[in-house]
């Protein structure tokens, strides 16, 4: 109730202050060019350039931003992509499509998201925001702040991107434009629609602006994949002739002696094949977002502004399956064809290439995922300024509904076959065994196994109100003081998941199961060809038929049929941050060389309330949940310095530093009361309330040359010393679980790992170069007016290591070493193109098994974007994403042994703007 009663009060004061206000003696523009910023870049990349570069230097920190056109005009299919152009900042893609955003090569949580200054909510487990979710047309400006001042929401180790969505004052009188656009993907042979509209005016002291974007995305994913090292203690812990089996073939077929069975340093290092999968997925999105902005501006003193920014985001994605399961609970090695003790030697690993396998798991399966989020997010500032002073006002709302559907039909057939590594990832085919099938073209033996479904219901709220006092000084006896700001914020997070599985074995609930009795034939069988538009399966040539996700909900999902919450699953996590900063502006001049400082310190108190229901013991011996959700509570708090400067060497020559503390906090999910179970890997991972965040020690120093017409050369060097970083440990065991299969048999009775997330000791640095070349060509010949590039590259180095609980060195996940745009741009009156690259280097992905890093390759993406403006009002343009139709690619520890080949193809776009 009080975080209620808080936005409340803000707006109260706001409302009541407006009469006082709109009297106010009008200023000169001059004085309040601070307050509110007018941004009229439309059409034109070039402006949008010179205004992004103009920010830069105004700022006081060190920042990067994109503005209007440099965010729309690119042929990005969210918000995400267009970021990437910024320098130090690349995403992460799942399935061709930009999901993620990462700061100077750190992992995606480590960045804080703001729209408006309010901290973003996005139904994400973490503190990470799916940008996926968010149209790019309806976003104004983009700064990146890589070093913070004390008035900067705290959270970002790695940067805070702050998204700003346009007001009606920022653009002179009335404005209208719209866009449609047709966009084309090479392998699904799809077209999807684009559209977005843009209105704005303003009537003397008042102005409005709306503006909305709507998308359909249908994009077709091939990947051969899911081809990850396995242990063999997998097989050798095994009870009965499967362990003593296994032992044998590695001693007669590679000369590999194991010594004790249970001893995981020496099995561990006995590598196969994990389950090899040939997947298709289709993923049909349907984004909308639309902004609202009302702003009163009685004079350029005074401005209070309400901004609304609602959206949704419909995402169907159909994946169908066929794979093959080595390390199946019924298998074990039968002849080892090839093996590899070279490669991986150092570590002292041997690699089993080509095996065949007693018993595989072969599996067809059709999986379907919805998601639906439903966004919205709603704020008011007020910007009031006197003669020596200035206040500031925010208070606002930030929620996002989150509801994941998942269903999977699972069909099993247990035969012998041989499984090996290929050129591109791996495959599975028939062995000597005269038991061995076809595994693609053997229907009748696949046996319904079930119906999975689970269910996911996520709720993120996020409340904040923010005042700060600016008061400016002309001390003749401190002449260098220019200013001293002074401010408060509360902001209130509060995060509840529901979850709940329920696997359907036979036609209605309690009737007759149609395990061991139904098979695959018994389903209408469709080629994949013909599931999924775009025809001919691309990673490999291979076709198979499988039931298609329409068929299985509407035969296999029985009238009344839901899937209930399970009350072990659910946890709330809420966290009340209280934060007061206060910092001053110096500005004097040091041996003819103006300076400029901001100094301050910001204290944060944190309160963390973490809620479950707890697994009990019955009277009767059986297990149960508590009546009512069980808390806990953890408390931080930590006070964070910032400083800040520049120094003009010369003329349009600036040497920029930044020093601070700053921190990161833990994701939500890892502060749930909670546990959940992963039965594969036979091990529950417990959260953690008394989690502590991640902090940052950090400083940056830079070079910076403007040079005309909106040209940059800077160059800068940072460094971070990160502790308390967040990690997964071996916290207990739980004796003598047991586990079952789908179908509701014993798979066994095992020993399972308790891992818990906790702040992991020590401290680890990160450093780097950042680099950044905006040259417009005309500087260099008038013969190349027009001509430019805007470059960036980043180069990181990092002590931080991942974790591998053989000793493996493993960078930490998620960080690349380099990462680099550059874009190559032409414009004149009518007609303009951009030629843009941008790669990122390889990167681990996460470590399996907690023992073997998995990597990304680096990857590079072409794009380009060319339009003609055929009247000042109207202008088409035809733009593609991944020109080159690259693939994405992985492998485990070594090249040799490849994860994955996923290809998402190319998407060319044809579009029409108009403004009126």
């Amino acid at each position: 109730m009080k975080k209620h009663i808080l936005c409340t009060t803000a707006l109260v004061v706001v409302a009541t202050a407006l009469p006082v206000f709109a009297n106010a003696q009008t200023a000169t523009e001059a004085d309040a060019a601070d307050e509110v910023q007018t941004i009229v870049v439309t059409g034109s990349y070039r402006r949008s350039l010179e205004k992004a570069v103009d920010i830069k230097r105004k700022t006081i920190g060190f920042s990067d931003s994109i503005v209007a056109t440099d965010v729309v005009d690119f042929p990005e299919q969210n918000l995400a992509e267009a970021l990437q152009r910024i320098p130090g900042v690349t995403i992460e893609r799942s399935k061709g499509l930009g999901n993620r955003v990462m700061v100077r090569g750190l992992p995606s949580e480590f960045t804080h998201v703001s729209i408006n200054d309010l901290a973003t909510a996005s139904g994400s487990g973490g503190r990470d925001v799916e940008f996926d979710m968010f149209a790019s047309e309806i976003i104004q400006q983009v700064t990146v702040q890589k070093s913070p001042t004390a008035a900067d929401e705290e959270g970002g180790i790695a940067g805070s991107v702050d998204i700003t969505t346009a007001r009606p004052f920022d653009y002179s009188g009335r404005k209208l434009v719209a866009t449609v656009e047709g966009a084309h993907n090479s392998i699904s042979e799809e077209i999807d629609p684009r559209f977005s509209f843009l209105a704005s005016n303003t009537w003397g002291d008042w102005g409005a602006l709306v503006s909305f974007s709507k998308t359909q995305r249908t994009n077709r994913t091939d990947s051969n994949s899911g081809i990850n090292f396995r242990p063999s203690f997998r097989f050798l812990e095994a009870s009965g002739v499967r362990g003593t089996q296994a032992a044998e073939v590695l001693e007669r077929d590679a000369g590999v002696t194991v010594t004790n069975l249970r001893d995981r340093e020496q099995t561990g290092r006995i590598i196969f094949q994990d389950k090899v999968g040939d997947r298709a997925y289709l993923n049909d999105q349907d984004k909308w977002g639309a902004t609202l902005s009302l702003q009163y501006r009685p004079s350029s003193r005074f401005n209070l502004a309400f901004d609304a920014m609602v959206g949704g985001y419909d995402a169907t994605e159909d994946e169908y399956d066929a794979a093959a399961y080595s390390a199946s609970s019924r298998s074990t090695f039968e002849t080892i064809h090839e093996y590899d003790d070279v490669t991986l030697a150092d570590y002292g690993m041997v690699i089993l290439r080509d095996v065949s396998y007693t018993a595989t798991q072969h599996e067809f399966l059709s999986k379907e995922r919805i998601n639906k989020t439903d966004y919205a997010q709603f704020g008011t500032e007020l910007n009031w300024r006197g003669e020596d002073w200035k206040l500031r006002a925010l208070a606002g709302f930030s929620g996002a509904e989150k509801t994941v559907d998942y269903a999977n039909l699972k069909h099993v057939a247990y035969a012998p076959s041989r499984t090996r590594w290929t050129s591109r990832g791996g495959e599975t085919i028939k062995s000597d065994n005269p038991a061995s099938i076809d595994m693609y073209n053997a229907p009748a033996s696949y046996l319904f196994e079930a119906y999975e479904t689970t269910l996911e219901k996520v709720t993120d709220d996020k409340f904040a109100a923010q005042a700060d006092y600016t008061r400016y000084f002309s001390f003749s006896a401190f002449p260098a003081l220019q200013s001293v700001q002074l401010g408060a914020r509360f902001t209130d997070k509060t995060k509840e998941r529901q979850y709940g599985t329920l696997n359907i074995q036979g036609p209605g609930a309690g009737n007759a199961s149609w395990v061991n009795t139904r098979t695959l034939a018994d389903s209408e069988l469709t080629s994949l060809s013909d599931l999924v538009p775009g025809g001919a399966y691309s990673a490999r040539n291979l076709d198979w038929q499988q039931v298609s996700n329409d068929y299985a909900r509407r035969t296999f999902r029985y009238a009344g049929f839901r899937t209930p919450f399970d009350d072990g699953q659910y946890y709330e996590v809420s966290e009340e941050v209280l934060s007061l900063y206060a910092m001053a502006d110096l500005g004097f001049t040091l041996a003819h060389i103006p300076v400029n400082v901001n100094a301050g310190a910001r204290y944060i108190d944190t309160t963390v309330t973490s809620s479950g229901f707890h697994q009990i013991q019955n009277v009767d011996g059986t297990t149960g949940y508590t009546d009512a959700p069980v808390s806990m509570e953890g408390q931080y708090d930590k006070l964070l310095p910032s400083l800040n400067f520049t120094a003009e060497l010369m003329p349009d020559l600036i040497l920029r530093g930044a020093a601070s503390e700053t921190l990161m906090r833990p994701a939500l999910t890892d502060l749930a009361y909670k546990r959940t179970a992963s039965w594969s890997s036979f091990r529950f991972t417990d959260g953690n309330p008394n989690l502590k965040p991640t902090l940052a020690t950090q400083w940056e120093l830079g070079i910076e040359k403007y040079l005309l017409e909106g040209g940059l050369l800077a160059a800068s060097y940072f460094w971070k010393e990160i502790e308390g970083v967040v990690r997964n440990a071996l916290t207990g065991t739980v004796p003598d679980a047991t586990k079952y299969n789908a179908n509701g048999t014993i798979d066994g009775v095992y020993d399972f790992d308790v891992y818990q997330p906790v702040n992991a000791d020590g401290a680890y640095e990160v450093s780097g170069i950042e680099l950044v070349a905006v040259v417009p060509f005309s500087l260099l010949s008038e013969r190349l007016r027009g001509f430019g590039i805007n470059a960036n590259y980043t180069k990181l180095d990092s002590s931080l290591t991942g974790e591998s609980d053989l000793g493996i060195p493993t960078p930490p996940i998620g960080l690349a070493d380099n990462t680099y745009n550059v874009t190559l741009y032409y414009e004149d009156a009518r007609f303009d193109a951009r030629v843009s690259y941008n790669y990122k280097d390889k990167y681990v992905e996460n470590i399996g098994y907690e023992m073997y890093p998995i990597w990304r390759d680096g990857y590079g993406q072409l794009d380009v974007s060319l339009s003609y403006r055929f009247t000042p009002k109207i202008q088409v343009s035809l733009k593609g994403i991944n020109i080159t139709d690259e693939a994405t690619t992985g492998y485990t520890m070594d090249p040799a042994f490849p994860t994955m080949y996923e290809l998402s193809g190319r998407r060319i776009s044809l579009g029409l703007r108009a403004e009126f």
